[in-house]
């Protein structure tokens, strides 16, 4: 299959068709193959997509943003983070390997705080109601800048 580039609007609803995000995305580079930026369900979803097109693509939580884990649940010393915590704020906290991670503050306790670091779309089903405004194949490139790691692309 080949790569496209796609600007679309996008509704994102969850399986109760709750609203979650209304969001419009701009030259997005949509493979299947070699990238990790986009969830592997919606890229494969939006293959072959034709200016103008309309497309209602369901992705179960294990093809989203994986099941709900507990075990990502974690406590974290109070004293190590530097700002004023509130349970529902966000916390980036670099590990010993320098990677960082994302937590949403899920109980402040005296010394320590209990930090969830799922997806906040995790466990759960979604619907992505596709409008494609402009579709064109990539060009060779667009996919070397892509493999080479200088895309930057964020949905929802």
């Amino acid at each position: 299959m080949s790569a496209q580039i796609i600007s679309f609007n996008c509704i994102l609803k969850n399986r109760a068709g709750s609203l979650i995000s209304s969001t419009f995305n701009r030259d997005i580079l949509n493979t299947t193959f070699g990238g990790e930026s986009m969830l592997e369900g919606l890229a494969k979803g939006l293959q072959n997509l034709k200016n103008g097109e309309r497309r209602t693509i369901f992705l179960k939580a294990e093809e989203a943003y994986g099941l709900y884990d507990p075990k990502k649940i974690i406590l974290y010393p109070r004293k190590k983070i530097l700002d004023e915590v509130r349970e529902g704020s966000i916390v980036v906290i670099r590990g010993k390997s320098g990677t960082t991670r994302v937590y949403k503050v899920f109980e402040v306790l005296s010394n320590f705080v209990r930090l969830d670091g799922n997806h906040p779309l995790a466990g759960q089903d979604l619907i992505f109601e596709i409008e494609a405004l402009s579709v064109r194949q990539a060009t060779p490139d667009e996919l070397d800048e892509s493999v080479n790691g200088l895309e930057n692309q964020v949905l929802h």
